[in-house]
């Protein structure tokens, strides 16, 4: 079958390119958020492919799930993919191969979330011991919560209803607009919904370490949804106050020093924000858009032309 000789192929290329050619390109790091929906139009890609592939392959190893797959077609469509000539073990072999790897997946994500979750309880738990709730006030109204900590931090708890943490160190150090520059960043992550881009990332990077596609949609996620966060934070309080916000909240953790950090992309942030590089025209921006969109789109036409050459 034509199709799925086209699209385990497609896949595994989209796999191996498309981080390359993102990693050449000079427009990620000013635009970020147009760089978090191009890898995940990739990753998405990849993954339709081999879904895809899947389902066709299933189809023609067998007859069952081939009744189901074409079940309301019309008459013409399942022959014009010729299932019945490329069944036998390979279809079957690739079909339970590629099950396997969706199965793996799915656990993948959803251990991801129920760690992630024991997570937040254990930080919820633990925010509930240092700052207990005040008579009469509600477990899930407090948004903004003030830590007594002697470093300066600022962070985001994610869950149905978002916090933001700030500890009273940070608050004596940030000044005047700093603090809101902070706070606003925090309300990118949470506005955005980063943590569940995180997860998925995070589960599909050590559900699949040997795939590199993987490894690079992690690393990139991290970093990228700090930059988006930090857009948001200089649009309204500007770059200047951004990146003072950032160097005040780290310069005692030896980010800036000259050996090696663990934070290493905080400096990278802060120069960022100094550089001051202008967005992407207009123009480019919606192209980019518009290619990005058109990579999982492509697997979609490969899987469909058949049948809609059937019905033409």
């Amino acid at each position: 079958m034509m199709v799925l000789a086209v699209l385990l192929p497609l896949g595994a290329l989209t796999a191996v390119l498309a981080p390359r050619l993102l990693a050449r390109a000079d427009w990620p790091d000013r635009e970020p958020v147009l760089a978090l929906w191009a890898w995940q139009c990739v990753v998405g890609a990849v993954l339709l492919c081999f879904g895809l592939s899947m389902l066709l392959s299933a189809a023609a190893a067998w007859q069952a799930v081939r009744g189901g797959l074409f079940a309301g077609a019309p008459h013409g469509v399942a022959d014009a993919y010729a299932l019945g000539a490329s069944g036998g073990p390979w279809a079957a072999g690739t079909a339970l191969a590629l099950a396997g790897g969706a199965l793996w997946t799915a656990a993948m994500l959803t251990r991801e979330v129920l760690r992630a979750r024991a997570r937040r309880r254990a930080q919820g738990t633990e925010l509930l011991l240092r700052a207990p709730l005040l008579p009469g006030e509600e477990p899930a109204g407090a948004r903004l919560v003030v830590l007594e900590g002697p470093r300066p931090d600022a962070w985001w708890l994610p869950g149905a209803v978002p916090q933001l943490v700030i500890t009273t160190a940070a608050l004596g150090r940030l000044k005047g607009s700093q603090l809101d520059a902070v706070l606003a960043h925090e309300q990118g992550h949470a506005a955005a919904r980063h943590d569940w881009l995180l997860h998925c990332a995070r589960a599909l990077s050590r559900g699949f370490p040997q795939i590199p596609v993987f490894a690079a949609f992690e690393a990139e996620m991290d970093r990228l949804v700090e930059l988006a966060a930090d857009d948001v934070a200089s649009r309204r309080f500007g770059r200047l106050t951004t990146a003072l916000a950032l160097v005040g909240l780290n310069e005692d953790r030896g980010v800036f020093g000259p050996g090696p950090a663990p934070q290493a992309l905080v400096p990278q942030r802060v120069r960022r924000l100094l550089s001051a590089a202008p967005r992407l025209p207009a123009g480019r921006r919606l192209r980019l858009t518009a290619l990005a969109t058109l990579v999982p789109a492509v697997p979609l036409l490969v899987a469909f032309v058949p049948g809609l050459s059937a019905l033409a």
